[in-house]
């Protein structure tokens, strides 16, 4: 950040702007992340570095007690990034449903590859 800021101050451009929003963000985020992990012991989990430890350490767990249930969740999320793809290939949907179905895509497809890591673990 305070490279781009350094830069920034003497040759501003929209795109550094956007790029150290986004920083700032993820910084206070790991902020938050570490003062809830401090009062509680507990992490919430929303840090893009984080949110999936949980979310693998569950599917793990539930890989090794019940396959089954695995392999069902897995097809969901497979069958959710295919729903979403075809929601942004319909011409019937506005550009509203449009940026909700691009969010939902890049969702299901983290959960998605968490499922084949989780796979390719063992």
């Amino acid at each position: 950040m305070l490279e781009i800021d350094r830069v920034q101050d003497s040759k501003p451009a929209k795109k550094r702007i956007i790029q150290l929003a986004e920083l700032r963000n993820r910084n206070l985020l790991a902020f938050e992340e570490l003062q809830c992990f401090n009062d509680t012991g507990r992490f919430r989990y929303r840090h893009p570095l984080i949110v999936h430890h949980s979310l693998r350490a569950e599917l793990s767990e539930l890989k090794k007690k019940d396959p089954d249930a695995f392999l069902d969740r897995y097809a969901n999320a497979r069958d959710n990034v295919k729903r979403y793809k075809s929601f942004l290939n319909s011409d019937t949907r506005n550009e509203h449903q449009k940026a909700l179905d691009r969010e939902n895509l890049k969702k299901h497809q983290s959960r998605a590859e968490v499922f084949r890591e989780v796979l390719q673990d063992e």
